[in-house]
């Protein structure tokens, strides 16, 4: 689907995958052995412009769009997709509301460093009672003076132990659910501001997901994000752009899977001949192309859109679910042509299929994309 693509997409598409087979694959089961935060390829990928790809150059950014963001996802997460969402949620979940939200002066003084992966971001959004029901937020903020005073606790937060910088949703209005919460950017030495336990996940293990508790956390004035009270806007309009880079990281581990079991059904004997020319296998084989390609387009449709400036709710909940449950399908798919084989750590099929779940979860699990989606249709 190369055709697709402009020069320039395709000169950083094989740029991206080169870089991630010979820096990010020889690292990637270790990393997933023992949750080490890939920091060396995080500083390699920074100063190839992989930290800000679809953002201006005049902002630190590489000058790209969102479909080369997506390719650039994609590749990494083909070796490591741990790697690809501290990627994603770096760039779509911290740099983008900055970049769609922010004041001219939030972004000379916040975007330079984040987009040449000097510091890194993250959004503090869910918390233990709140998840997919994000205006049941209980985080609050209140106005002292010339300070926003942020007081709640974080769960299951992406680059959490990490991050330099967060972007925060917080209750400014209480009783007035979605209308009463305002998104702020707070950086991780403010007073206040802790890091908390750090989950130990199926998968993606290199990539830190913590709690964060914010105790009279002292922010200035001028990092409100967005408009007083508008912060569930600020919220959907970065997840819509954030499901992308979920997707990409999905068509990631699924060409993976794809890729690995192309390669051991030709090299696997049995009954004398190579599995790949026993009916069963080539099927698979075909159902997981098949439905990858129609992940990918569905993807590439919605980072079209994105840089467009078109609405793509609904495009990109559609990239989302069909590309993480095609993920999951072509990794559970994977282990099975690989056999005995593919439930032990010395293949890698077994860690795609525990990467591969989280993709059904985070952004927003399938069933809310297909209630996203439905509601578009109805209107």
């Amino acid at each position: 689907m190369d055709y697709l693509l402009t020069d320039e997409q395709r000169m950083l598409k094989e740029m991206v995958e080169g870089f991630a087979r010979d820096q990010i694959k020889p690292r990637a089961r270790d990393n997933d052995a023992t949750g080490e935060f890939p920091a060396e390829v995080v500083a390699q990928m920074a100063e190839l412009g992989l930290m800000g790809v679809a953002y201006p150059e005049e902002y630190g950014g590489a000058g790209m769009d969102t479909v080369s963001y997506m390719i650039a996802v994609e590749a990494i997460s083909r070796y490591c997709a741990a790697t690809g969402v501290i990627v994603s949620a770096h760039t779509s979940l911290a740099v983008d509301p900055i970049y769609t939200f922010g004041t001219e002066e939030q972004k000379k003084h916040y975007l330079p460093a984040l987009c040449r992966g000097e510091r890194l971001g993250c959004l503090c959004l869910t918390e233990p009672d709140a998840g997919s029901d994000v205006a049941a937020v209980k985080t609050t903020a209140r106005l002292e003076g010339d300070s926003w005073v942020l007081n709640g606790t974080k769960q299951f937060i992406t680059n959490g132990a990490e991050a330099q910088v967060a972007i925060v949703f917080a209750v400014t209005e209480p009783g007035a659910g979605a209308r009463g919460m305002t998104a702020f950017i707070v950086d991780s030495d403010a007073p206040g501001y802790r890091v908390g336990r750090r989950e130990h996940k199926l998968g993606i293990a290199a990539a830190s997901n913590t709690q964060i508790h914010l105790e009279d956390c002292t922010i200035p004035k001028g990092n409100q994000l967005g408009e007083l009270n508008r912060g569930f806007k600020v919220a959907m309009i970065t997840l819509d752009g954030g499901r992308i880079g979920i997707a990409a990281q999905a068509l990631g581990i699924a060409k993976a899977a794809i890729e690995d079991s192309i390669a051991y059904s030709k090299e696997r004997v049995q009954f004398g001949r190579p599995i790949s020319a026993l009916q069963g296998i080539k099927w698979y084989l075909a159902d997981m192309a098949t439905e990858y390609e129609a992940a990918w387009l569905l993807t590439y449709r919605a980072a079209t859109a994105k840089d467009r400036h078109l609405p793509h709710a609904k495009e990109s909940a559609m990239a989302k679910y069909k590309a993480s449950e095609t993920c999951e399908m072509c990794a559970s798919r994977a282990i099975q042509i690989h056999g005995g084989y593919g439930y032990t750590k010395e293949f890698d099929p077994e860690r795609y299929y525990r990467d591969s779940k989280i993709t059904q979860i985070y952004e927003g699990p399938t069933e809310i994309m297909r209630e996203v989606i439905a509601r578009a249709m109805l209107g």
